[in-house]
């Protein structure tokens, strides 16, 4: 009975010991990012040397945007503007102002939903109907998508593509629309920038008021502010 009982705990111990192993070896496998099965179809960064990419998210603000559009213009800096369709449709003059001065646009949605909570139908009823308005009024074809809040999932991602659509992300994030201040908003578009980076911002009062030493950083250090669709390749 006793050698018996040594056997049962001998066995338990090994298997206790095997548990260890594989729980141990499990800590040590690297992190697997949720979003990383999907991100091969979504650009987080370009692949220029030395190009960087201003985007700006637009559902708000045509004064501020035509401030950009001359800051841009005193600069010879091109940007890529992100619009949401139904701040296009009430902002048709300023959509082909945009256009007209050789932006790029690109479409973030129509009512600014959070796409990874809809359905592969909705994607596309939601992002179909951006670009439609978006052509039309701006008489471009529009090849881009960023989701709104950066929210999107695998239907979001079929739906760009099947419209012929890529969908972008961003390296840096100003967070410009929370953190109200022109030296943050600075610090966030410049600290550590390099080619290929993709800097989101929104057509904000500080945004205007830093853009002019966001651009001057930029040639200073060599740098050249080019469309998102260049930057992607």
């Amino acid at each position: 009975m006793k050698k018996r009982s040594s056997l049962v705990g001998a066995f338990t111990n090994l298997a206790l010991a095997l548990i260890v192993i594989a729980l141990g070896a499990v800590c040590f496998l690297p992190a697997v990012s949720p979003a990383s099965e999907v991100d091969s179809r979504v650009y987080y960064r370009g692949s220029s040397e030395n190009g960087v990419s201003l985007m700006f998210n637009v559902y708000r603000g045509a004064d501020e945007v035509l401030k950009i559009l001359d800051i841009l213009d005193e600069y010879s800096a091109t940007a890529t503007f992100f619009l949401g369709g139904s701040w296009a449709d009430g902002n048709v003059p300023c959509v082909r102002e945009i256009a007209s001065r050789g932006h790029e646009i690109g479409s973030h949605g129509y009512f600014h939903k959070d796409h990874d909570k809809l359905s592969l139908q909705e994607n596309l009823d939601e992002i179909r109907t951006s670009c439609e308005f978006l052509t039309l009024a701006s008489g471009r074809k529009i090849g881009l998508f960023a989701p709104p809040s950066g929210a999107y999932n695998g239907d979001t991602l079929t739906a760009a593509e099947s419209l012929g659509l890529k969908t972008v992300m961003w390296s840096k994030d100003t967070i410009d629309w929370r953190d109200k201040d022109e030296e943050v908003c600075f610090s966030r578009a410049t600290k550590d920038i390099e080619g290929g980076d993709l800097i989101l911002m929104h057509p904000m009062e500080h945004t205007v008021k830093a853009l002019p030493r966001i651009l001057e950083y930029y040639r200073d250090h060599g740098f050249k502010t080019i469309p998102v669709g260049e930057n992607i390749g």
